[in-house]
């Protein structure tokens, strides 16, 4: 089985175009961001999504866009330091820009804390922010206006600076008790960012240990950034699946990772969105992705 499909719109040229073509060819999910399409991505995707309401939608909160900084200093949610600095989880930000970004998408079902490795020095600092962030999420999501929250990391895991395990323990010191609103994950799974792979196939790591605490996963940056095909080789795509392109079998590869829910794919073409869908009806055994890896890692 793999991951279902969604739309990643991180490096999409024309979001709303991509929005209509990956919403037409099956996608399930749109995932974006303030500070995708130039700060521009939120009010291109706003009247798709009200064309297709039954789409999932999450989107993001941390990185201080240039759109926003005079906004957000005027209004005193952040001092000119801050903004400068363009990322940030102080509690008033983080309400703020949610809330600005629930109105100009029109919903959302999932906001994530946008690489919180950012947001300090040190461990300690890191969870801090992490959970006052997720104080303010539990506020958005117990008055109904999101289903939940979850950590949408780009290097946190690999660093170290935290674990699903801690994660959870502090949406729970943010919600005050085991009844909280952490619901999903977001990482890198690609052949370049292939720990999640190798992990899961041994029954260990992130995705794992989210899986068992209930959350939805998602990965990011299958194709990473664009890179991956021009580097494989028709001899690595054939041993994916014989007959596949190079950027079908890396996202083939990257869907059958155990216990990954949905892949975030950025394309914007009909034929690109066939093309993936035709390749995630064939799903990799784990014996054969674990052959992969193994070439990949010799």
């Amino acid at each position: 089985m793999t991951a279902v499909l969604g739309l990643g719109t991180h490096r999409v040229r024309a979001v709303d175009q991509a929005a209509r073509t990956a919403l037409a060819g099956g996608a399930v999910w749109v995932d974006t961001a303030p500070n995708y399409a130039g700060g521009r991505a939120h009010g291109l995707l706003a009247p798709v999504l009200a064309d297709h309401p039954g789409v999932h939608v999450a989107t993001k909160t941390g990185f201080v866009i240039p759109a926003q900084r005079q906004a957000a200093v005027r209004e005193g949610v952040l001092s000119s330091r801050q903004a400068a600095a363009g990322h940030s989880l102080d509690p008033g930000f983080v309400r703020w820009q949610t809330h600005k970004s629930l109105a100009d998408l029109g919903r959302a079902d999932v906001v994530f804390v946008h690489n919180p490795e950012r947001a300090g020095r040190g461990r300690a600092a890191i969870h801090a922010r992490i959970r006052d962030a997720f104080a303010v999420l539990e506020e958005v999501a117990d008055a109904g206006r999101i289903d939940g929250y979850g950590v949408a990391t780009w290097s946190g895991f690999d660093a170290g600076m935290f674990t699903v395990g801690e994660l959870v323990g502090l949406a729970r010191q943010a919600a005050g008790g085991a009844d909280h609103h952490l619901i999903a994950l977001q990482q890198p799974v690609s052949l370049v960012r292939d720990t999640p792979i190798r992990h899961a196939l041994a029954g260990l790591g992130s995705l794992v240990e989210a899986d068992a605490a209930g959350l939805t996963t998602f990965g990011s940056a299958p194709l990473h950034g664009g890179e991956l095909p021009a580097l494989v080789t028709p001899d690595l795509a054939d041993l994916i699946h014989p007959g596949l392109s190079p950027a079908a079998a890396c996202l083939l590869a990257a869907a059958s990772t155990p216990r990954l829910d949905v892949v975030l794919l950025s394309a914007s073409t009909p034929a690109h969105w066939a093309q993936a869908q035709a390749a995630l009806d064939l799903p990799l055994e784990g014996h054969r992705l674990r052959k992969i890896t193994d070439v990949l890692a010799s």
